[in-house]
């Protein structure tokens, strides 16, 4: 992943659910100027939700599959997120195979939601074929720290 919303993977547990999240800045460069100030573009917090669904494939997968978006049922945002929220992601796979995932989730600030996902649809593909598997792993342990997977 090259450009990564995901700071930290809280906990996980394979191929059924994961909680990231994501420390806002606003030194990032992708903010949308409003009356209001600045805010987070919809499509970021989709972003940010489908990164943590897609690690969740990779660590439930020992790394060899990664999800690549194909389609989204419905994304509806709730309350605007301001630079410097702490964004919290929570994904749960509603159903998987060995070629496709569907993923719904939700990402809340300060117990807040600020976007609901439903339908989450994921094809499921070589994660060699993107990224090297040696910088995949040191991605993961960085963003597990000490985090294990519940048995």
């Amino acid at each position: 992943m090259r450009f990564h919303l995901i700071d930290r993977i809280d906990s996980w547990q394979p191929h059924r659910c994961v909680t990231a999240r994501k420390v806002t800045s606003v030194h990032e460069g992708h903010w949308r100027q409003t009356p209001e100030g600045p805010q987070l573009p919809l499509g970021l917090m989709l972003e940010a939700l489908c990164q943590a669904g897609t690690w969740l494939i990779m660590l439930s997968t020992d790394h060899r599959k990664r999800a690549a978006l194909l389609t989204v049922r419905e994304a509806v945002s709730g309350v605007p997120v301001r630079p410097g929220d702490i964004l919290r992601m929570e994904a749960e796979v509603v159903s998987h195979s060995e070629e496709a995932a569907v993923i719904d989730g939700r990402v809340t600030c300060e117990g807040r939601t600020v976007l609901e996902a439903s339908g989450i649809m994921c094809a499921l593909i070589d994660a060699e074929q993107l990224d090297d598997p040696a910088d995949t792993a040191r991605m993961a342990a960085q963003l597990l720290g000490s985090t294990k997977a519940a048995a």
